[in-house]
């Protein structure tokens, strides 16, 4: 079975980090998985952090749900999970999407509301960005370096190189950003 992750708001929600990890999920290095509720909450922040207006932001979550159509686990299948949960009351949600969609981690820079032994309890391992990006770096570099190169290219205003690429990666995964630029 291919490596799955569910993919809190936390790492969907900066713009240079979202684009990494779903280029690189593109990639097939791994399926990403998320919620309603985890969507919602990325396009509330962009709206009241005044980062996206509501059409942007709900713009942006359909093309997410239309590039990954198999991504959404389901409310009612959340709902049914979320009790057992003992990680932070805030994020239970998050931790019962990872059981659902048989997730082996859960990426998010909240690693406080993800305690080992809650998730140790239901299977699932807590992972921060740079070290999720970094073990996909390791499983297939070219891969990555192409997802890059993708996300890289796309940027035209202002277009940027790869090393400005890796610096405002760096603000969220600065090792990553590191182990790439060194491998350069």
């Amino acid at each position: 079975m291919p490596f799955a992750a569910v993919l809190d708001a936390s790492v969907l929600y900066p713009l240079p980090l979202r684009d990494t990890l779903l280029r690189v999920a593109e990639s097939e290095l791994f399926i990403p998985y998320w919620s309603e509720q985890i969507l919602s909450e990325v396009t509330r922040n962009l709206i009241d952090d005044g980062r996206a207006t509501p059409v942007q932001a709900r713009n942006l979550t359909n093309a997410m749900r239309e590039a990954f159509d198999a991504a959404t686990i389901t409310e009612d299948v959340i709902a049914q999970l979320e009790p057992a949960m003992t990680n932070d009351p805030k994020d239970r949600h998050v931790l019962a999407a990872a059981v659902a969609s048989d997730a082996h981690a859960v990426v998010t820079l909240n690693l406080e509301h993800f305690p080992v032994a809650a998730c140790d309890a239901v299977g699932v391992e807590p992972l921060n960005p740079d070290v999720f990006l970094i073990e996909m770096y390791r499983l297939d570099e070219d891969a990555v370096r192409a997802a890059l190169e993708r996300q890289r290219a796309a940027l035209r205003s202002p277009p940027l190189q790869l090393n400005q690429l890796l610096d405002r990666l760096a603000v969220t995964v600065p090792r990553f950003a590191t182990m790439v630029r060194s491998a350069t």
